[in-house]
């Protein structure tokens, strides 16, 4: 028999940590190749790790509610073979999910390798990337206790510390601190309000936040203070949309087997639209403009708990309708069923938030940062419409449906945002009845 170590797989670019939620399986536990073992939650998704081999779990090294680094070993399993501990460390290695790719590790190790080394006390937690940085610029324990952490608890990341080397030129060191709590990236103010202001009264019930409730609300709040947010309002007939999706949706399901919903066409004519202005499409870092390659829309996606996810459909300017008819119901089934691997929530460079899956007319979304802008689609509705015809204006019922473009008027202006807005709806009303799926 031999030990196999396993290790915590690499989740994603940025993410290098997650926290143990649930063991799935005890100590004396046997397990198959493949069997969820564990839960995660990293500060993007909550999702499972398989285990690579068969065999029992004869020690669990992360109990619930601990971190683990990415690589770092979890739990130790006895499997058949030969070999003891050093051959286990090898094929967990080798046969573990995947670890970070070269150049994320060469980002974390070769800062470690050349520079002096830093020993940090124990109560500050840093992940790899951020100490590596830290004994980089030769960043003290005093420094780094002065910078408010926007991660998860109130942990530095790699934003919040370039951020404070960024700024640590240019005041005296004991200006740091301030300088830090100034910076947007660096606020983690979900709590900011001293609780003693609000009281309970009799009867009342405390519900505390849970950890996903903390991490939308500290977003929130943050995206808010970043973001000067401007609102443009339009209202588009559908009607064309809705008799297209009506003589294909039955064709659909009986050839794909899956359902065929609004979204493909919407995500079809935003994209459309960001093509005409690119603009739409950046980021925001410090004062400079991203302007982004890919066009990666993400999703709103509300969760059987109350919850708000945001899976992203990668390149969607790439995907034909029907690619994107599978790409949103697998996301979407994942999402409420806790499926989403961390990389399936990262890399949007602009949202679309359904507000009529709701019943509701229109809505004001709040726009994630980094990116610039979101759009809001409203319940489609049947209305009596004035129609221009040859014959003269008619009255006739049509499906109209209101659409809200929140943007951030640091880098977009009321022209750019209204005029993505009204090329999204153009390309709605004018929808070919023709189009193939």
């Amino acid at each position: 028999m031999a030990e196999y170590k396993l290790l915590l797989p690499s989740m994603g670019e940025g993410v290098m940590e997650a926290t143990i939620i649930t063991w799935l399986f005890s100590e004396g536990d046997h397990v198959k190749e493949d069997d969820s073992v564990v839960e995660i939650a990293t500060d993007k998704v909550d999702s499972d790790v398989p285990t690579p081999v068969s065999g029992k779990i004869v020690k669990i090294l992360k109990q619930k509610d601990e971190v683990a680094k990415v690589g770092e070993a979890i739990a130790i399993l006895e499997i058949e073979g030969e070999g003891g501990n050093t051959a286990a460390e090898d094929t967990a290695t080798e046969t573990s999910a995947p670890a970070p790719d070269a150049e994320t590790l060469k980002t974390i190790e070769e800062p470690l390798k050349t520079s002096a080394s830093t020993e940090f006390s124990g109560d500050l937690y840093l992940s790899p990337l951020v100490k590596s940085i830290a004994q980089q610029e030769s960043i003290s324990e005093t420094e780094l206790k002065s910078i408010k952490g926007s991660g998860l608890e109130g942990r530095i990341t790699k934003e919040d510390i370039l951020a404070y080397v960024k700024n640590r030129g240019n005041q005296p060191a004991q200006q740091a601190a301030p300088v830090q709590q100034a910076a947007p990236a660096a606020q983690p103010v979900a709590t900011s309000a001293p609780a003693s202001t609000i009281t309970a009264a009799a009867g009342d019930e405390i519900i505390p936040m849970d950890r996903m409730r903390k991490i939308i609300a500290e977003n929130m709040v943050k995206a808010k203070q970043i973001a000067p947010h401007v609102t443009s309002f339009i209202e588009t007939d559908v009607t064309n949309v809705v008799k297209w999706r009506n003589k294909n949706k039955s064709l659909f399901e009986k050839r794909e087997g899956e359902k065929l919903t609004f979204m493909p066409i919407f995500v079809r004519a935003v994209v459309k639209a960001i093509q005409d202005f690119p603009m739409i499409n950046v980021s925001v870092n410090g004062e400079n403009i991203i302007k982004k390659k890919n066009i990666n829309i993400g999703m709103a996606t509300a969760l059987p708990d109350g919850n708000l996810i945001v899976p992203v459909i990668k390149n969607a300017d790439q995907l034909s309708l029907s690619g994107l008819a599978k790409a949103i119901n697998d996301l979407a089934y994942r999402a409420r069923n806790k499926k989403l691997r961390p990389e399936d929530t990262q890399g949007a460079t602009y949202t679309i938030s359904n507000v009529g899956s709701f019943g509701n007319l229109m809505g004001t979304p709040i726009i994630p940062q980094p990116q610039v802008a979101i759009l809001a689609i409203g319940a489609i509705v049947k209305k009596p419409a004035v129609l221009e015809t040859p014959d003269g204006d008619v009255i006739a019922i049509r499906n109209l449906m209101f659409m809200s473009h929140s943007y951030d008027h640091r880098v977009v202006d009321g022209s750019l945002g209204g005029m993505m807005l009204k090329h999204v709806h153009d390309y709605l009303e004018n929808w070919d009845l023709n189009t193939e799926i």
